[in-house]
């Protein structure tokens, strides 16, 4: 159920968003233990241009590898957050090739009434789920 929204540089091939949408959902069953079945994930490439992420005075060095991870999902524990930034991060290097230093995540999360999964039904409210 946490939907997530991958900003990225436009330019990556099919086999490579695979990689990169798989290794995060990997991540996501691992750190929020949600079923492998559970999987929801958008993909918005942009031009270079259209990004403008500085370093939050961090002192990192951001490159075209860049991954914005935007995730909307019920409440979490912070334990579970902070094994999500981690298997992310290495995950994402191990498998992609994509430095810890491009790896942006925010979560933001909701209720069960902020959810319907179709038929204009709140599924979690009425049991369904």
């Amino acid at each position: 159920m946490p939907l997530l929204r991958f900003d990225l540089v436009e330019g990556r091939d099919e086999k490579t968003l695979k990689k990169l949408l798989d290794s995060a959902h990997s991540a996501m069953v691992e750190a929020f233990q949600v079923p492998e079945s559970d999987r929801y994930q958008i993909v918005h490439q942009h031009p270079l241009h259209e990004l403008i992420i500085e370093d939050t005075g961090l002192g990192f060095k951001r490159s075209k590898d860049l991954v914005i991870i935007s995730i909307v999902s019920k409440k979490r524990t912070v334990t579970q957050k902070e094994k999500l930034y981690s298997l992310l991060a290495h995950k994402l290097e191990a498998e992609c090739g994509i430095s810890p230093q491009d790896l942006i995540v925010s979560i933001t999360e909701n209720t069960d009434a902020d959810w319907s999964f179709g038929l204009g039904e709140a599924q979690f409210l009425t049991g369904s789920l």
